[in-house]
């Protein structure tokens, strides 16, 4: 009796960690990818790349605040250099989200490891960690499942926002270059939101140390500078205070 109620768990648990429910499971994620796809590709086009280029983008960087700042800097003439060390510098949270999720795929190659860091993204590491926390471990299909399916439906919907960019005149005036900070404003209010009270309390005050460090080092530093200055700073803070 006792065997066969372990065989079932056994399946129950395989069945749980198969490529198609990674698929499923990064389903609900994918209004967020297409929204700021759609906004990314119509940027694009406005910044004069051509949709070969706006999905090549897509392929190669795969990272939505990335590529809008890679649109900032072709439309103001900054140099390759200024634009792969921004682009660099932008994406160094990817190397805090892998490491974070890593100890569950140790068991696996150099090469496999690779392709779930490379196409990791804030969205697909919340599911993960998510589902790491309910199960205490994680799949290379799963894992491959989510990864693809947010990686397939990014890509689409930036060339579908590129050839949908070609009829706006203006995205601008439309405000589509702020989508991206709005979603990660909406990620925010949700996550206090499910806050315990201390927890939010901690959550707030950080919000107002980075304030402060920001406006603070941007008397002496180029804002981007104190951005990125004051992340690194809060996030200390915030790793020493937590309980």
């Amino acid at each position: 009796m006792i065997n066969t109620e372990v065989q079932k768990t056994a399946v129950s648990r395989e069945m749980n960690d198969t490529f198609l429910q990674g698929v499923r499971d990064c389903v609900p994620t994918l209004l967020g990818y297409m929204s700021i796809g759609f906004a990314f590709g119509i940027v694009g086009v406005a910044s004069h790349l051509s949709i070969l280029e706006i999905c090549l983008l897509s392929l190669c960087v795969y990272a939505g605040a990335a590529q809008f700042i890679i649109c900032s800097l072709l439309v103001s003439g900054s140099p390759i250099s200024a634009i792969i060390l921004t682009t660099f510098i932008v994406n160094l949270r990817h190397l805090l989200l892998s490491l974070t999720i890593a100890p569950y795929f140790t068991k696996y190659s150099l090469a496999k490891n690779i392709g779930f860091g490379a196409l990791l993204t804030d969205e697909s590491f919340g599911v993960a960690v998510n589902k790491a926390a309910q199960n205490g471990r994680l799949y290379d299909k799963w894992m491959n499942g989510l990864n693809i399916t947010a990686y397939m439906c990014w890509v689409i919907s930036c060339v579908m926002g590129g050839l949908l960019g070609q009829w706006i005149s203006d995205p601008y005036a439309l405000g589509l270059d702020f989508a991206l900070p709005a979603m990660f404003a909406a990620l925010l209010v949700l996550q206090l939101q499910s806050s315990a009270s201390e927890k939010l309390k901690h959550s707030l005050s950080l919000i107002l140390y980075m304030i402060i460090f920001m406006v603070l080092l941007s008397y002496f530093v180029p804002s981007h500078i104190a951005v990125i200055a004051s992340t690194v700073i809060v996030a200390t803070i915030g790793v020493v205070t937590d309980k």
